[in-house]
């Protein structure tokens, strides 16, 4: 029988690479080893991103295991001061080491995708082996890793020419972690061509031993080319502009000499549309602050050129969908010190990047549209098109929905809009923070209810039963979807928001409101939950004042935790600002914030950070069962064991 015991002996501290096994997802992508070997490949191509590296060399060998290979610097060879241990050694053994987070102008990298100093640590921990060749200095160096721990300390084993230097890394990726136990050779060649798109003049190169075949990808024409060849089947409307602008020496910005963007679009009027973006050469699959700093700048250039020539009809006004609907585009943006969502990178979310990226887009495009003028027309006649057939589906929804509807909530801030396609509501904790909340929304298509107090737990309550409750009542006739069952036939036509917002404060009681609306979503509007339609929102806790430093001017930079407070902190150092010169300000709540710092965090599209809710793919059942445990009145006792057990598991705000 289980004891469920909680004492001093249930603390584990987990070191070495053990943290990485213990939660492999918090560190990489579980579907297939390809992060694993693409954390090698980051590495190699850094190398070339800092002009070092010109031919990277990838075989995908016959039982399983990849070798990467590079012509750079080679990893330095030395003992590690601090660690005892070479330098390879701990880049592959301890997290949160390596070469890129010295960002001086005499750093190893100016500009690096791997910033978290755990990538190739990461490989190695969730390899059944590992091997590193190093050649540097004269001599070849060899070490084996067998399950992330090495074999053999660092060792010369020959000598090569002094001119001859690189890292060659081969790795056997342990099935046992992955849904797919090999590397997908199909995603592998396509990340590898586009690391030679974004590398002009480097030879990167993809062998298959099972097959012989030799794959090599180099492209003269950069962004331009590339973007050509993925439209090669499309009727482009109008040529490509390309072009490419960073920050010269001695700018006055606010950003750093080297940082901001390349980039390709076109649009087209028909067909498929190709849509990439990277950030120092690590592919952003789920776009981030770069693309929305993209958009940006490519909408307020259009909008500029058609007020300018008076191309828009009467009643016609654009907005940023419009202009992107039938856009194609590759962007590849140089950021000092990028912020990505997850351990996986896929998604920017440095706030700084969309100013960044609008900056360096819109003069160039403003240009380009005033000298290549029938270009510039025909492009605002298919965002026109797009904005006129957005306005006929919401005027169509309208009169849907006029025949009988519900008296809206009085304390409901509605939006302008009426496309359910476009708008969005906000439930927010607390009249003050619903204050702050309608003041600093988009009027057009943000909708703002306040909620007074915690909502009830309608675990049991009876579907039947829910609108005795005003605020639940308020919420359903807001959303515009009545309460219903799982099994329930439910259309979701009438439905006024495109996305629901849980916006509450970031600490326990906050914590506690969202999970009894959580809860009311999931057992009274489930079909809205299974539409993706919920989202949590993500205010920060802490909120840093940088004083102005060297070219950079003052700064608020906002931490949604702990953890990131701490990221902050270490980056402020590292850029040499004055120890203690910072000050750091806890949100005690949304109410504390003023409009302009809650529509920055949490409020805009383009910066804010948002969880989607999703349904865990196990029975219905399982789910209720799980929530039955949690909110049901009579679980308290299977609560409290449940609780104890996992009680090592989590980090308490108390």
């Amino acid at each position: 029988m289980a004891t469920n015991k909680y004492d001093e002996s249930s603390f584990k501290v987990l070191r070495g690479l053990e943290p990485v096994r213990q939660r492999p997802g918090m560190y990489t992508n579980l579907e297939s080893p390809n992060h694993l070997i693409a954390e090698v490949v980051d590495n190699a191509c850094d190398e070339a991103l800092a002009n070092f590296a010109k031919n990277i060399s990838v075989i995908a060998h016959a039982d399983g295991s990849v070798s990467v290979q590079d012509d750079g610097r080679g990893i330095p060879v030395g003992i590690h001061a601090e660690e005892g241990i070479s330098v390879v050694e701990v880049a592959y053994t301890v997290l949160h080491s390596g070469g890129k987070f010295d960002k001086d102008s005499g750093g190893a990298y100016k500009f690096a995708g791997g910033l978290h100093g755990v990538g190739v640590a990461v490989t190695n921990a969730l390899s059944l082996k590992l091997e590193v060749t190093v050649h540097r200095d004269g001599g070849e160096h060899f070490i084996r890793f067998i399950n992330g721990v090495a074999a053999a300390p660092l060792a010369r084993v020959a000598e090569c020419p002094k001119k001859r230097s690189g890292t060659m890394v081969r790795a056997w990726p342990d099935s046992k972690y992955f849904d797919v136990p090999n590397v997908i050779l199909p995603q592998l060649e396509r990340a590898l061509r586009s690391k030679a798109v974004l590398l002009p003049g480097v030879k990167v190169s993809l062998f298959t031993e099972k097959t012989g075949e030799t794959r090599t990808w180099t492209y003269p024409d950069g962004l331009r080319g590339y973007l050509n060849e993925a439209m090669a089947e499309q009727e482009m409307a109008v040529s490509i502009f390309a072009m490419e602008k960073f920050i010269p020496k001695g700018g006055d910005s606010g950003y750093a000499e080297g940082e901001g963007a390349a980039w390709a679009i076109v649009w087209s009027a028909e067909g498929a549309i190709v849509r990439e973006s990277y950030v120092n050469l690590i592919p952003t699959w789920s776009g981030g602050t770069h693309d929305s700093g993209l958009r940006d700048g490519v909408f307020n250039a259009v909008k500029s050129f058609a007020e300018l020539h008076g191309l828009l009809p009467k009643g016609v006004k654009l907005v940023p969908e419009d202009v992107f609907s039938r856009a194609s585009f590759v962007l590849s943006a140089k950021v000092l010190d990028p912020q990505f969502q997850g351990q996986t990178k896929d998604k920017l979310v440095s706030r700084d990047a969309l100013r960044l990226v609008s900056l360096m887009v819109k003069d160039p495009l403003d240009l380009w549209l005033n000298e290549h003028i029938d270009f510039g027309k025909r492009i605002t006649e298919l965002a026109i098109q797009q904005a006129q057939t957005r306005l006929r589906s919401a005027q169509k929804v309208e009169k849907k929905k006029g025949s009988s509807v519900a008296v809206l909530p009085g304390k409901l801030t509605d939006c302008s809009s009426s496309d359910p396609t476009r708008t969005e509501l906000f439930l927010v904790e607390g009249d003050s923070a619903g204050g702050s909340a309608k003041q600093g929304r988009n009027k057009e298509f943000q909708a703002v209810l306040p909620l007074r107090g915690k909502v009830l737990n309608t675990f049991e309550v009876e579907k039947d039963r829910l609108f005795a409750n005003n605020e639940i009542h308020d919420i359903s006739v807001a959303i515009g979807v009545d309460p219903h069952g799982p099994e329930d036939t439910v259309d979701l036509s009438g439905m006024r928001y495109n996305g629901i917002y849980i916006m509450a404060d970031a600490d326990v009681d906050g914590a506690h409101i969202s999970t009894l609306l959580l809860t009311l979503f999931f057992r009274h509007f489930y079909q809205v939950v299974l539409a993706g339609k919920i989202y949590l929102a993500q205010p920060p806790l802490f909120r840093v004042d940088v004083p102005a430093h060297g070219k950079k001017p003052i700064r608020k930079i906002y931490a949604l935790n702990e953890g990131e407070l701490s990221g902050i902190e270490d980056r402020l150092r590292q850029e040499k600002v004055r120890e203690g010169s910072w000050s750091i300000s806890r949100f005690k709540g949304l109410g504390e914030m003023n409009a302009e710092q809650l529509w920055d965090t949490t409020l805009n599209p383009d910066t804010r950070r948002s969880l989607r809710v999703n349904v865990a793919a196990v029975p219905y059942q399982e789910n209720m069962d799980m929530f039955n445990m949690l909110m049901g009145k009579h679980e308290a006792s299977t609560r409290r064991a449940w609780l104890e057990y996992h009680g090592n598991e989590v980090e308490g705000d108390i």
